[in-house]
């Protein structure tokens, strides 16, 4: 991350208008797979199943969202809403992959009503493929939701129910409103603590962004 993007979040955890996005779409998200409470499952390694509400996550053939997976499946632990736990669809899976990170783009050809998917697009889009996908599984009755970089917002824009679009040239690149949004999902919503874990989220991130290199580096 470069002084420009770590200015940026400096300046969203002071309540720009990127925090109201990023709040926005991670509370649809949330709303989303909360509305399918005790969905289905999505197989992990050794054969075991992680009890999860439908939530897909899907990159590009170019850009396979890692880190969002992995920071929504803490969410979820963190929140108590295993439905924000997310199944990873990935366009090629090796042949040594393990069971909970196996899933191919046939799954999207099957997601249906009540399941939620969560489409990451990086600057060269989505490609004809994984959109056609997409808009068949719309028309299937599961809802959209598009995090993309500015290049490839547009095309998603069209299909997406919610969409969100990280715009580097502002300082604010994909990777971290990828943060932004995971924390959002998680916010909790008890009276008394609404948007404080949030806001804790998001200062130890900067915290951790903002630290120098460690002496290696």
């Amino acid at each position: 991350m470069d002084a420009v993007e770590v200015a940026a979040l400096r300046e969203a955890l002071t309540g720009s208008e990127w925090l109201r996005d990023a709040r926005r779409f991670g509370g649809a998200l949330r709303a989303s797979v909360g509305a399918h409470r005790g969905g289905t499952s999505r197989p992990r390694a050794g054969g075991a199943s992680k009890s999860g509400g439908g939530l897909l996550i899907v990159g590009t053939a170019t850009y396979e969202p890692w880190h969002l997976a992995a920071h929504l499946d803490d969410e979820a632990a963190w929140s108590g809403m295993p439905e924000l736990a997310p199944t990873l669809v990935r366009h090629a899976v090796p042949r040594s992959a393990p069971a909970h990170l196996s899933v191919g783009l046939g799954r999207i050809e099957g997601a249906r009503r009540g399941e939620t998917l969560l489409v990451v697009s990086g600057e060269r889009g989505a490609g004809d493929g994984l959109l056609t996908r997409l808009h068949d599984a719309r028309r299937a009755g599961a809802t959209l939701f598009a995090l993309a970089s500015a290049g490839a917002a547009t095309e998603l824009d069209r299909l997406a129910h919610e969409s969100l679009t990280a715009d580097a040239g502002e300082g604010l690149g994909l990777e971290v409103v990828q943060h932004l949004v995971s924390a959002a999902a998680g916010e909790t919503l008890s009276p008394r603590r609404v948007g404080s874990r949030f806001r804790d989220h998001l200062s130890r991130l900067a915290d951790l962004l903002t630290a120098p290199p460690p002496p290696s580096w």
